[in-house]
Parts: structure tokens; C-alpha cells; sequence
């Protein structure tokens, strides 16, 4: 999706007038993905993950086309996060679990992380929200809200986030979780928000969905605990 988050590329060439703008003419507020021409589309690798290569060009912020070029793009669908938050105890639900990227540049590849999951066809966001939490955490969300739409790495995967907070009772939740058939070793821990908000700020976290969503924690904890809490 190098043309927009909710639009897949178009397999037809796309024909747009050119449009070369002289130094006297302004630019476009934002471009958008009707000014991006997929010239051609090769699927290099599909397995669990895909690799595509897109030839493509551009229109340029000077005016005018940008080159041909090839784009090797990493497609792995896109996801959803939840940070399950506890208002009556002032807990976060946290998990650990083995993440084989994190082997290069670290030697503790068990990452602090919260629940999430891919987006599978036919699902809405807030479905897979509830059903993550069930699989990974044992939890069954109360009110959920949605904080942020981001893409993950945009220069090379066309990967988006849909970041949650749920309502959770943590009370009784913890221990080992995630589904034997998808090799998932998940341990599942209930920690107090300031605990968790000291492992972020000492570097324990390195998960950047998690990163966010606590950084959202720090700045936002206060008025979502008395608004869970009066509602």
C-alpha cells in the first residue's frame, strides 16, 4: 500500500497528465497516492511474510516525474495492539515472549510487549483486540479505545498499527499463555503503572508498539484512570 494506508495498488498501470510546475507555481498541500504510477508488480517471495517489487515513479516536490524505479516492499499484513489497563488497581497487563529479529541486535531477544495480533480477512480492528487478548493474556476486554493509526517502517513494509487500550480485572491474570499451534510461549504479568512506566524509562522496553502506547500511558494515565473509574 505505497499509495495510501487503506488502498492497495491498482494491478493496471496508473495514467496521470504530468504536470511540471514552474518555479512561480505553487506546490500541492500533500500529494497523494493519484500522484504515485505503479509501472509493474512482482512478487519475489510468499510465504507466511511476502516480498514484493514494485517499479514505480513519482510526482517530485520540484515538479515533474521522478525517475523509474524498483522498490523490494516486506508484506506481512497489518495488526493491532492493545495495552490492557487495570483502572481499579492501576495495573498494566505485560507480556514476554521470544522474538527471533531481536537476536541481531540484542541478547535478551525475550521482549516486554503487550498483546497483538494480525488482522485477519473478514476482521475488524476491534475484533482482533478482543480475541488477542483472549488467545495471549487470557483477558476479556471491558471498553476499548482507539489511540493511534500508524505505519510501522513505511520505506519498506507496507505494515499498519491500530493501537488500543482495553479495560481489564486483572485480578487472577498471569502465568503462561498464546496458542501451542502458532509455537507461542507468551509469560503474561500484571505489574503496577509505575513499575512499568520505570522499566520504560530505564530502556527495558524495546518493543516500539509498546514504547508508544506506554509513553500514551505517561501522558494520559491520570485522566483515563478517573474516567474508567467515574464511568
Amino acid at each position: 500500500m505505497l499509495g495510501g494506508a487503506d488502498n492497495e495498488f491498482r494491478q493496471n498501470n496508473l495514467c496521470f497528465e504530468e504536470y511540471p510546475l514552474s518555479s512561480s507555481q505553487s506546490l500541492p498541500d500533500r500529494f497523494t497516492d493519484k500522484d504515485v504510477e505503479l509501472l509493474a508488480k512482482q512478487t519475489l517471495y510468499a510465504g507466511f511474510f511476502s516480498m514484493v517489487k514494485y517499479r514505480l515513479r513519482h510526482k517530485l516536490f520540484a515538479g515533474g516525474w521522478s525517475e523509474e524505479m524498483d522498490r523490494e516492499v516486506f508484506e506481512r499484513g497489518h495488526a493491532v495492539v492493545v495495552l490492557p489497563y487495570d483502572p481499579e488497581s492501576d495495573s498494566v497487563v505485560i507480556q514476554e515472549q521470544f522474538r527471533v529479529g531481536a537476536c541481531a541486535t540484542t541478547s535478551h531477544p525475550w521482549l516486554y510487549e503487550l498483546v497483538a495480533g494480525i488482522i485477519e480477512p473478514g476482521e475488524s480492528a476491534e475484533e482482533v483486540a478482543h480475541r488477542e487478548a483472549a488467545e495471549e493474556a487470557g483477558l476479556t476486554l471491558g471498553r476499548v479505545e482507539h489511540l493511534f493509526s500508524y505505519l510501522v517502517s513505511p520505506g519498506g513494509t507496507t505494515e499498519r498499527i491500530e493501537l488500543y487500550v482495553g479495560e481489564v480485572d486483572s485480578r487472577g491474570i498471569g502465568g503462561l499463555h498464546g496458542l501451542a499451534n502458532e509455537h507461542e510461549d507468551i509469560r503474561v504479568q500484571v505489574l503496577p503503572r509505575s513499575q512499568v512506566l520505570a522499566m520504560l524509562a530505564d530502556g527495558q522496553v524495546e518493543n516500539a508498539a509498546t514504547i508508544i502506547a506506554l509513553q500514551w500511558l505517561q501522558l494520559h494515565g491520570d485522566a483515563l484512570k478517573s474516567r474508567w473509574e467515574v464511568d
